[in-house]
């Protein structure tokens, strides 16, 4: 007979309450945790689903990975300024992959490789510089512009992610030059700036691709936002138990993603988890939550997942279009775009508060969907209610430590 945990769950949650914060007070991330020479990762990295997950393919002998990119989309932007024709084209594909796959990538896209190559070595750099020189960032305070941290959702998630992360909010207001970490302070202004320009071409594929203006979305404000993460995954000694990022959608608008040629980035087609393959020089691109509210179901925001391995580090750098926040966005309401709404095609959605978009504890779809037979007011203060008495009883366990 299996053995019995007899511990109370209450003893047990306070356990990992402790080994989280004292974790946390390293400043370190997990490159700390290699650095020390660990051979066996700690509990609260064991990802349990994920294990589950591996057993059953184990079990059923599957791969549950492709080796040919798994089909998805890779667009070639070459010409799509000279051309209209060509252009027409590129905006047909576009859509394509935002209504099939929500996932896909892009060549040619005007940003040159060596930026890529030194946006990657930046990011490296940073996370790679002696650990003292990295605390100064270290910090859980979100209304930050730049800070550093391993696990924005460190005290929420039920499995700890092997990945550290260098954020900074470069748009609408970016941060002063000082205040970016001076190893790789003129490459985040260089790269943010091109990828800031791209996603402008992108909202204008994106806008066409659903039969509207040019500039409705760049219009109703889809690109004034940029988030930036740096992430560094660390080789991981046993990556049969743990994930780099869990299974999630992106909130907001899109996101453009460059990585490195480690790989291990997973994207959720078909109820299968496809591999998206390093391609030198490429970029990727993935719809969000908030584009698949707007576009009212037209365009999907599907999960994706990055796995770890005994190779690396892995690095990558996610450049998340979203409004980030300032006062005067906080109440602003997005919902289907009314020019694609019609009798046959009704919406989907209630309109949506923009500070809720994205709040990572809720669960994707459950603050956005038409339900009849719940007020969308009510449905949104309990789910306040709930995340709040979830925080309280959070604090409770770390403020007894």
């Amino acid at each position: 007979m299996a053995e019995i945990n007899s511990e109370p769950a209450e003893q047990s949650i306070y356990n990992r309450i402790n080994v989280l914060k004292a974790f946390d007070e390293t400043k370190s991330g997990v490159k700390g945790l290699v650095d020390s020479g660990l051979s066996k990762i700690p509990t609260i990295f064991i990802n349990e689903e994920y294990m589950l997950e591996r057993n059953n393919n184990i079990h059923n002998q599957k791969s549950g990975s492709s080796t040919n990119n798994g089909g998805i989309p890779i667009i070639d932007l070459t010409g799509v300024d000279n051309d209209p024709n060509l252009r027409r084209e590129i905006v047909k594909k576009v859509g394509e992959a935002c209504e099939k796959w929500g996932f896909f990538q892009i060549i040619n896209h005007g940003i040159p490789v060596t930026t890529l190559d030194e946006m990657m070595d930046g990011i490296r750099r940073f996370h790679e510089q002696d650990k003292e020189a990295k605390k100064e960032f270290y910090s859980r305070d979100i209304t930050r512009k730049v800070y550093y941290n391993s696990n924005f959702d460190l005290y929420l998630a039920e499995a700890t992610n092997w990945r550290d992360s260098l954020n900074c909010v470069m748009a609408p207001r970016g941060p002063l030059p000082q205040q970016l970490p001076a190893i790789c302070r003129d490459i985040f202004i260089e790269y943010s700036n091109k990828v800031m320009k791209l996603g402008h071409t992108l909202l204008e594929f994106f806008s066409e691709a659903l039969g509207l203006n040019r500039s409705y979305l760049e219009d109703i404000g889809c690109g004034e936002g940029l988030f930036m993460i740096g992430n560094y995954y660390p080789p991981c000694p046993e990556p049969d138990l743990t994930l780099g990022i869990s299974s999630h959608t992106d909130c907001g608008f899109f996101t453009i993603l460059l990585q490195d040629q480690i790989g291990g980035l997973q994207v959720r087609h078909q109820n299968q988890w496809l591999d998206v393959n390093f391609i030198h020089g490429a970029l990727i691109v993935n719809l969000a939550d908030m584009m698949q509210l707007i576009s009212n179901d037209k365009f999907i925001s599907v999960h994706h997942r990055v796995l770890t391995n005994t190779k690396g580090p892995r690095v990558s750098a996610a450049s998340f279009f979203r409004t980030h926040l300032p006062p005067e966005n906080a109440s602003r309401l997005y919902g289907p775009i009314k020019e694609l709404i019609s009798q046959e095609n009704p919406p989907l959605y209630r309109e949506l508060l923009l500070k809720t978009s994205c709040q990572s504890s809720t669960p994707k779809g459950l603050i956005v969907k038409l339900f009849n037979t719940l007020s969308y007011e009510l449905l949104m203060n309990l789910i306040e209610l709930f995340s709040s008495l979830f925080l309280s009883f959070v604090e409770f366990y770390v403020l007894k430590l």
